[in-house]
C-alpha cells in the first residue's frame, strides 16, 4: 500500500495530472496487483513491492475504453478519483 501522504503530491510524469490509485488492483481484492492510472494520458503505472514505478517507458498505454472501465471500476470500489 502507499501513503496517503504520498498519493496526494503523485502525478503522471507525462501529463502531470493526478492519479488514480487501485491499491487492491480492478478487482478489488488483491494487494499484489495494485497500481496507478493516469487518466489524462491513458498510462497504468505497475507498483513493484510497494514502489510505484512512474516510468512512461515502463507503463501500459490503455485504450480510451479501457480507461472509462477503469473509472467506473474505482467509482464501484469507492476509490478516489480527481
Amino acid at each position: 500500500m502507499l501513503a496517503p501522504d504520498l498519493l496526494d503530491i503523485l502525478v503522471c510524469p507525462k501529463s502531470k495530472a493526478p492519479l488514480v490509485y487501485f491499491p487492491k488492483g480492478e478487482t478489488g481484492d488483491d494487494e499484489a496487483a495494485g497500481f496507478l492510472l493516469c487518466p489524462a494520458s491513458r498510462l497504468r503505472y505497475r507498483i513493484d513491492d510497494g514502489v510505484a514505478v512512474l516510468l512512461v517507458e515502463e507503463a501500459l498505454e490503455l485504450p480510451a475504453p479501457d480507461v472509462e472501465r477503469l473509472l467506473a471500476t474505482a467509482r464501484t470500489l469507492g476509490l478516489s478519483l480527481p
